[in-house]
């Protein structure tokens, strides 16, 4: 049996969703930049503010990082079991 798992980009997630990221399409600088903020592949993150426009919040480990949506379009999550 196989099981399906969903992903969707970041920007999509909404506010209170524990989600992990799976991909970074946003090339070599901005995946850098990412994964020096703490959101690498594989990292669990909680949206923390999504109003489907302006700049969003997660919290990744112990702080609270702003994205913008561009950044959080181009970010591959899928949903963690609670």
């Amino acid at each position: 049996m196989t099981t399906v798992t969903l992903s969707y980009p970041l920007a999509m997630a909404r506010t209170g969703e524990r989600v992990r990221i799976v991909g970074l399409g946003g090339g070599r600088n901005l995946d850098r930049r990412l994964s020096d903020l703490g959101l690498a592949v594989g990292c669990a993150i909680r949206v923390v503010q999504n109003q489907m426009t302006g700049p969003m919040i997660v919290a990744v480990h112990e702080s609270r990082v702003g994205l913008g949506m561009g950044m959080a379009q181009k970010m591959t999550v899928e949903p963690m079991d609670e």
